[in-house]
């Protein structure tokens, strides 16, 4: 069975026509939120959805457009929904997002004192696939981002690579591609500029035409529209539609 992909945005971290790079991936009976920035609670609701129609949660690293919109959704699942939402994320980062991200607003005496508290919360290890859903089965790939701080790619059903913020690593596209049978490649990208923590279009376009073809674009600038015509083989995911994967 294909997979139903919708981005609630496609934006960079400074974009603001574009929203915070996080999705939907659902399966018909199951909905996975890839990511939960600032701007995902006012993208639900522009398409007529509520934290409530979804099963899960996964976090791919700890930056406010990946994870500013949690706190919003343990309350509203706490208060308004009563029930706690199913949190995927890698034992690396679950200390970090409650002691550095989620504590000071989140907790409460006696209410929530912990991750566990506001989260059903799921620990994931590098290289180890989890079934998510009947249709969906996920693998997280340590990529590079910040020095210093995890961030994890996703690779769903052994054939979809859907990147976190990373720096260009053609080696691990080689390796997806021509060992382990991707065919689909969801990837940011820089438009301009030197790709110190992410990877710039113009390393995009060094790739092979053939896995070019499997790329969309995601994470990009608000100009986007300028270089529309100018990624060669590659195209561009779009915030709210509907990819069938």
């Amino acid at each position: 069975m294909s997979l139903q992909l919708q981005m609630l945005g496609t934006g960079s971290a400074f974009a603001k026509k574009y929203f915070n790079n996080n999705a939907l991936l659902g399966d018909g009976s199951f909905t996975l939120l890839i990511d939960c920035g600032i701007t995902a609670p006012l993208a639900l609701h522009q398409l007529g959805k509520t934290f409530n129609d979804l099963d899960a949660v996964l976090i791919t690293h700890i930056h406010g457009d990946h994870v500013g919109g949690l706190e919003e959704l343990a309350f509203q699942m706490k208060y308004a929904y009563h029930r706690k939402m199913k949190l995927y994320i890698a034992e690396a980062l679950r200390d970090v997002l409650w002691e550095h991200t989620l504590k000071g607003g989140l907790s409460q005496p006696g209410q929530i004192t912990c991750l566990e508290d506001a989260f059903d919360v799921h620990t994931l290890q590098p290289g180890v696939p989890c079934r998510l859903s009947e249709q969906i089965e996920l693998e997280l790939i340590p990529n590079r981002h910040i020095p210093g701080k995890d961030s994890f790619s996703l690779y769903i059903n052994g054939r979809i690579f859907y990147s976190a913020d990373m720096t260009f690593d053609p080696g691990l596209l080689d390796k997806l591609v021509g060992e382990r049978g991707c065919d689909t490649i969801l990837h940011e990208v820089q438009l301009e500029g030197p790709g110190e923590v992410h990877t710039t279009l113009s390393e995009l376009l060094s790739l092979p035409e053939p896995v070019q073809r499997m790329i969309r674009l995601m994470h990009y600038a608000d100009n986007k529209d300028e270089f529309v015509g100018k990624t060669g083989e590659m195209t561009f995911l779009e915030q709210g539609h509907v990819n069938t994967l």
